[in-house]
């Protein structure tokens, strides 16, 4: 299997990332050449596949059709079979100079099947086997770029990843529902907390609503300090890019219970001056871990 990389599939891969804004953007810029590409080209797969399983014209049964071939074309490129996706082939050429697993890549690919099969969740529990496929596969991929295979390095990343894919939950609880017909918060726990469904179509939330999203909120707080850790334990090039994950985490749990926890009447963003707090949190975090 080739582990050169196209001019083509580099450019590409590139570009997947320049075309999407995100809460935390994370570059690993001073990462190695060849491990910064695999990164662009592991993050351009995951937008690609999230972007198939979100695609707005397209029905459920038609987007499963287009994830089962992205997955078939997926193999292509890592059995070294030529594809014609320039994202795929810059994710080939990662895969077979850094030795990735294919089972992340496959389970993430699944979690976008499950979006078109559901979208409640009975407990925590089930929200988190959903986790597992949809948030703690892209951990695994950055560390197996950085060369790391060990339960114990990915058992603080699937802490840390759970904990990105909850807060985000917790921040579009409206537009989950409004845009997808999703409803993240599991159906246990809004019982407990004597929350129906129609208080999420509500223009702001109620005491009930804010003490549930007080409460998810707390638990991914938790996921990120049991993760945190783990920027300790990689290579100096990408210790702050871990810590700006966790960083970025916390602050957006921080802007979260900055309005009360009514996230039905404004998302919550960290803006300039968050971002601002996001960086220096995580320098914070680097110096006191090089001390």
């Amino acid at each position: 299997m080739s582990t050169d990389l196209d001019p083509r599939a580099a450019a590409a891969a590139r570009e997947a990332v320049k075309a999407h804004d995100e809460n935390f953007p994370v570059a690993f810029r001073l990462l190695p050449r060849e491990q910064r590409e695999a990164m662009n080209a592991v993050y351009a797969f995951c937008r690609a596949t999230d972007d198939i399983g979100d695609e707005g014209e397209a029905g459920p049964e038609e987007r499963l059709a287009r994830l089962d071939a992205w997955q078939a074309a997926v193999d292509d490129a890592f059995a070294g079979r030529p594809v014609d996706d320039f994202r795929l082939r810059a994710l080939g050429a990662a895969a077979a100079r850094h030795d990735l697993p294919l089972d992340p890549f496959h389970r993430l690919i699944e979690a976008n099947r499950m979006d078109q099969r559901r979208g409640r969740w009975a407990t925590y529990d089930d929200l988190l086997v959903y986790c597992r496929h949809s948030a703690t596969p892209v951990g695994e991929m950055v560390l197996a770029v950085l060369g790391y295979r060990d339960e114990w390095r990915i058992g603080m990343s699937d802490d840390t990843c759970i904990a990105l894919q909850l807060i985000n939950f917790w921040q579009d609880i409206a537009r989950d529902l409004a845009d997808r017909d999703r409803v993240y918060l599991p159906i246990e726990d809004m019982e407990r907390f004597g929350v129906v469904e129609a208080d999420l179509r509500a223009e702001t939330a109620t005491p009930e609503v804010r003490e549930l999203v007080a409460f998810e909120v707390d638990r991914a707080r938790e996921l990120f300090h049991r993760g945190a850790p783990l920027a300790r334990f990689v290579p100096a090039r990408a210790r702050l890019d871990i810590r700006m994950f966790t960083a970025g985490g916390l602050a957006l749990c921080d802007a979260i219970a900055d309005i009360d926890h009514d996230t039905l009447a404004r998302r919550p963003a960290p803006g300039a001056r968050g971002r601002a707090r996001i960086a220096g949190r995580a320098l914070l975090g680097l110096a006191r871990g090089a001390a």
